[in-house]
C-alpha cells in the first residue's frame, strides 16, 4: 500500500533544512549502492555519518515519532538514519528494487526493509522531471509531492527516479521495519484503526463498538506483530 503522509516538515522547517544542506558538500550517490543499481543510479548523496546528515535525520525521526497517520501506516519497529540526495538536470535513478537487509551505520544490528520513504524538499514548481515512479499489481503511481511531504511505500516494489530536465530535487529518504512483516495484514490494520478513530470522535471512547473494535486491533497485533 502507497500512503501519502502530508505536512512532516512546515514550511520553516524546510527552509531550515535546505539553508542547511546548501552548506553540505555532496558525493556521487554510486557510493552507497550495489553493483546493479548503481548501473541505473546517477544522483548526489550525503555521507551518512556526516553532521548536517546526522542533524536534519534526527529532526525527521523525531517528527516522525509524534505523527499518528505515520505510525498507524507504518507500524515501525525500526528506522534507519534518513539519508539525503539530491538530482540535477540529466539526473535520474532508473527501476531498481531496495536491498531486503540493511545494517544500521556503527551498529552489528541489521533490519529488513519493509517500507521505504521519501520525504520532498524541494517544491514541485522548483524543478522539472523528477517524478518517484513505484510500481504494484495495479500499475504505475508518479509521485511528485509538495515539500515537507513524504511517500511511504512497500520495499518489495519496483521503483524509479525519472529523469530531472530543469531544476534540481532535494530529498531524503530512508527505509523501515515494522513490527508487521506482511504488507496486506499491516493495510487490514491501518484501515481498521483509521475506523476506530472516525468511530471514537464520533461516539466517545467508551462506546461499545470502539472498545470491541479496539480490542480486536491490539488482539490482531499481538497474532502478527514480529519483536
Amino acid at each position: 500500500m502507497i500512503h501519502h503522509i502530508p505536512h512532516v516538515l512546515h514550511v520553516e522547517q524546510v527552509q531550515y533544512f535546505r539553508e542547511r544542506l546548501k552548506q553540505a558538500t555532496w558525493t556521487d550517490g554510486k557510493t552507497t549502492t550495489g553493483n546493479l543499481s548503481a548501473l541505473v543510479k546517477n544522483n548526489q548523496q550525503l555521507p551518512v555519518d556526516h553532521p548536517i546528515a546526522k542533524e536534519l535525520g534526527q529532526h525527521i525521526l523525531d517528527a516522525l515519532a509524534q505523527y499518528p497517520l505515520f505510525l498507524s501506516a507504518a507500524l515501525p519497529l525500526d528506522i534507519m538514519p534518513p539519508f539525503f540526495n539530491q538530482y540535477e538536470i540529466s539526473q535520474a535513478f532508473g527501476f531498481h528494487v531496495d536491498n531486503a537487509i540493511r545494517h544500521m551505520p556503527h551498529s552489528n544490528q541489521r533490519i529488513r526493509t519493509d517500507l521505504s520513504c521519501t520525504l520532498f524538499l524541494s517544491d514541485p514548481t522548483e524543478y522539472d522531471g523528477g517524478e518517484l515512479v513505484i510500481e504494484d499489481t495495479y500499475g504505475y503511481h508518479e509521485a511528485k509531492l509538495p515539500a515537507g511531504d513524504m511517500i511511504l511505500y512497500p520495499s518489495t516494489s519496483l521503483h524509479e527516479v525519472s529523469a530531472i530536465t530543469s531544476g534540481c530535487r532535494v530529498a531524503s529518504f530512508f527505509w523501515l521495519q515494522s513490527m508487521i512483516r506482511d504488507d496486506s495484514n499491516r493495510h487490514m490494520l491501518f484501515q481498521l484503526d483509521q475506523s476506530i478513530q472516525s468511530l471514537r470522535a464520533e461516539q466517545g471512547d467508551q462506546h461499545p463498538q470502539v472498545v470491541q473494535l479496539t480490542s480486536l486491533y491490539h488482539n490482531l497485533i499481538r497474532k502478527w506483530a514480529e519483536m
